[in-house]
């Protein structure tokens, strides 16, 4: 009865509650609710689009909680709660049939942000090194005014099919599928806070214990990537300020009042390194004495709180390398690398967190129409990003050599 209990809560906090007894008569409990995929949704009598999405980011968010049950400070029943506020957990019923009045839910896509431990916790045991995470995007303006069909489907919590329209040699019209498997999968409809727990929240604490972390956010052009780490202003924050929020709550937890914030913010464009934070000067990639690529003359800021972080973000955003092209009208052309560095009174890096917001990806029907600049530009970043998978490779595969970028 335990597990059923705890069941009633999971779906009580997202807003499920109503579809409990479906899930009871057909024999689901704590074990086996992750396992569900969705098309087990229908069996449950869950047809209603909204709360088809309230269920797939429950198990989403059970099965990565599940993972790093160890080190994330969330509530074992109740994975939307903060690990600080687990006195307001609505008590579970008696028997399998739920109360008549229900407890207080917790707006699914509006949880709070976590409150970060006030002690590190030990190692990641068993998690990978590295998570590949992906959302869909919405249809874009230009799509929808041409009325094309969207031809990415969801299937399950990590695997999502590409629908690919061909036309035989007789001109007879079909649809290829194309399937592709991920650590998660996440809908469109899918907030960067939701995204941010899933993702980035786990490596924060890392970074405390003198570890580096990197989050970059990939795709083609116009797929989202800047909107994943700035958010749009306002309610809708990014990557940047959720990271920033929980980095500085930390450091004021007493046991890390010998550690303080330093933030860079440059771009690599067309090979090139320019400092966002100094007027786009110029800078160097060069190697020290143990092999380790050091940025000379990066400007680093003190940093204690998510407003000044957030302004010098704007600041360097303003001086970043845009244009337009096929694909997009306002598209980053520089691959950005925002780093915030903990450092301990004489100065010593204690830990880094980077996050890298990089140039879209371009195929050659979206330049076809650009100048011979924009053409050169996308040629680079594709080699760039090239260069890149190699090194991402090189670090999954523990390698004893790894490519020089790896290792800044």
């Amino acid at each position: 009865m335990e597990q059923s209990n705890r069941l009633y809560e999971w779906l009580n906090t997202a807003g499920l509650a109503q579809y409990y007894p479906n899930f009871v008569k057909e024999g689901i409990d704590e074990n086996n609710f992750t396992q569900l995929s969705i098309q087990d949704y229908s069996k449950f009598k869950i047809t209603q689009l909204p709360d088809r999405k309230k269920l797939f980011t429950l198990i989403s968010v059970l099965k990565q909680e599940r993972q790093s049950r160890e080190t994330t400070p969330l509530d074992r029943a109740n994975p939307y709660m903060p690990y600080h506020d687990r006195s307001a957990r609505p008590a579970a019923p008696a028997t399998a049939a739920p109360p008549q009045q229900s407890a207080p839910q917790v707006p699914l896509y509006q949880a709070p942000i976590m409150a970060p431990p006030t002690a590190p916790s030990p190692a990641y045991a068993g998690l990978k090194r590295i998570r590949v995470v992906v959302r869909k995007r919405p249809l874009n303006r230009k799509e929808i005014s041409k009325q094309q069909a969207d031809i990415v489907t969801i299937d399950s919590d990590d695997t999502i099919s590409i629908h690919e329209p061909k036309i035989k040699v007789d001109l007879t019209k079909y649809v290829e599928r194309h399937r592709f498997r991920f650590d998660q999968v996440f809908d469109q409809d899918v907030g960067n806070e939701q995204i941010y727990r899933c993702t980035s929240y786990p490596l924060v604490e890392s970074i405390f214990r003198g570890g580096k972390a990197t989050c970059f956010a990939y795709g083609q052009t116009g797929s989202g990537k800047t909107y994943t780490m700035m958010g749009k202003g306002g309610d809708s924050v990014g990557m940047y300020a959720l990271a920033g929020q929980d980095i500085f709550n930390m450091l004021r937890s007493p046991q890390y009042s010998h550690l303080h914030a330093t933030v860079s913010f440059f771009e690599i464009y067309g090979g090139k390194l320019f400092d966002l934070l100094d007027g786009r000067k110029k800078l160097q990639a060069l190697e020290d004495a143990h092999q380790n690529v050091c940025i000379a003359g990066l400007k680093e800021v003190d940093v204690d709180n998510t407003e000044t972080l957030l302004a010098l973000i704007d600041v360097g955003n303003r001086a970043r390398s845009t244009g337009s092209t096929g694909a997009n009208a306002d598209s980053s052309r520089s691959h950005a690398i925002l780093q915030i560095c903990l450092k301990n009174m004489s100065g010593k890096p204690s830990g880094k967190f980077s996050f890298i917001d990089l140039a879209g990806s371009e195929r050659a029907a979206d330049t076809s129409d650009n100048n011979r600049q924009t053409r050169m530009e996308g040629a680079e970043i594709n080699k760039s990003l090239l260069a890149l998978k190699e090194c991402i490779r090189a670090l999954d595969l523990q390698h004893a050599h790894l490519p020089s970028a790896a290792r800044s």
